[in-house]
């Protein structure tokens, strides 16, 4: 069954994916199946997305709820659970406003023009300009590809926007020597997922934030990845006392669902008016639904602190894997935002685990990343490090 669907699949789906050998079937908390009925600890989880596990009871109570009663109906109307949601992200954030699409890319394409039209509304027209990272992903559209700092993204799709400067993540004197008149925005991600797991320096953020408060400018947060509780807190920015002007949202936002979310202060939420910026799909009665089913388990089940001490439990293990094998270079994140810093090629690591029954993910080429359901449990945090230290043995 799988080798038809594998060569079904070959026949008819865009070739922008390289996909491993196994067609995946079915889900239950951490664990997946595939067509032939192996099994798999997932240390994946949709790349940062099923942060509930797969088909977690609940959410999918609450998406057929929703479904019996009401899938989609225009912006141009109110609708229960769009609202419900909204209201909680601003009370549980340092936000007023959002802004509902269907990705992170999305989301980020609204962070974009939300800063380039403030500016605009305030009579500040040279202000356009956006500095962000090298080695930075905010995504693949033509904007959102431009803001990222990694030319591979870019290949074959030049000429990109103009408008974006990058600077390395962690040098504030880069970041401040390209700060100029005819910026508006600083856009980062407090911790750099696709890039390679890497964590910002004691006091780096508070500059960055330092920085843009002395010459007016924004600063946007991309928690695509970091956000809903995978650092050990809700959002990342929690715990490098400050706050951002706009954080954008999507992955686990509804746990699997198509979902993104923009959010602003008040004062820069306001440039955006009736017709400026839209979406079809953003906000939908039924992943509105699902979603403020996500963030209620959250909240009320200890999920986040969860999170963060088996992160911790994580975190020391892999140190442990560093300490007896020398391929290992580091080992970096926060919560359950994990890498180890191969010194070899990390490939064959994911494809030997993967036969083993472990899914893990490598980025960069040679670092390994770690980012499991946040539900996922010492015992199988240790059945994957007894893996990789056969493994890497």
């Amino acid at each position: 069954m799988s080798r038809d669907i594998k060569a079904k699949a070959d026949q008819v789906i865009a070739k922008t994916y390289k996909r491993f050998p196994i067609v995946i079937e079915k889900g239950k908390g951490c664990t997946l199946w595939d067509t032939d009925g192996k099994n798999y600890t997932d240390f994946v989880a949709g790349i940062a997305v099923c942060n509930l596990g797969h088909a977690h009871p609940g959410v999918s109570k609450a998406l057929s709820r929703q479904a019996d009663t009401l899938f989609h109906v225009s912006n141009l109307y109110y609708t229960v659970p769009q609202v419900e949601l909204a209201s909680w992200l601003t009370e549980n954030s340092f936000a007023d406003r959002v802004f509902f699409c269907n990705s992170g890319a999305e989301a980020n394409e609204a962070a974009i023009k939300l800063a380039r039209i403030y500016f605009k509304e305030k009579g500040e027209n040279g202000r356009y300009r956006i500095v962000s990272m090298e080695h930075s992903f905010h995504g693949r559209t033509m904007a959102t590809l431009s803001a990222t700092g990694q030319d591979k993204i870019k290949k074959g799709f030049e000429p990109v926007l103009e408008g974006f400067d990058h600077v390395p993540f962690n040098d504030i004197d880069a970041l401040r020597s390209k700060i100029g008149s005819s910026t508006c925005a600083v856009f980062i991600e407090p911790i750099q997922g696709e890039g390679g797991v890497r964590c910002p320096d004691q006091g780096y953020l508070k500059a960055v934030r330092q920085a843009c408060d002395e010459t007016g400018t924004l600063l946007i947060f991309d928690e695509i990845q970091t956000g809903i509780g995978r650092t050990g807190k809700l959002f990342a920015y929690e715990h490098f006392d400050m706050e951002p002007d706009i954080m954008t949202l999507a992955k686990a936002l509804a746990n699997g669902l198509p979902i993104g979310a923009m959010l602003a202060r008040e004062e820069v939420a306001d440039a955006f008016g009736p017709g400026s910026h839209a979406s079809t799909f953003g906000g939908t009665p039924v992943v509105t639904a699902a979603s403020l089913e996500v963030v209620r388990v959250l909240s009320e089940e200890n999920i986040i602190d969860h999170c963060k001490k088996v992160g911790a439990y994580f975190k020391k293990r892999l140190s442990w894997l560093k300490n007896r094998h020398e391929s290992i270079e580091d080992v970096r994140g926060m919560g359950l935002l994990l890498a180890m810093k191969l010194n070899m090629e990390g490939d064959q690591i994911v494809t030997s685990c993967m036969e083993k029954g472990f899914l893990i993910n490598c980025i960069q080429g040679s670092i390994l990343r770690f980012i499991p359901p946040l539900t996922i449990e010492k015992e199988e945090i240790d059945a994957l490090v007894a893996c990789l230290d056969e493994v890497l043995n």
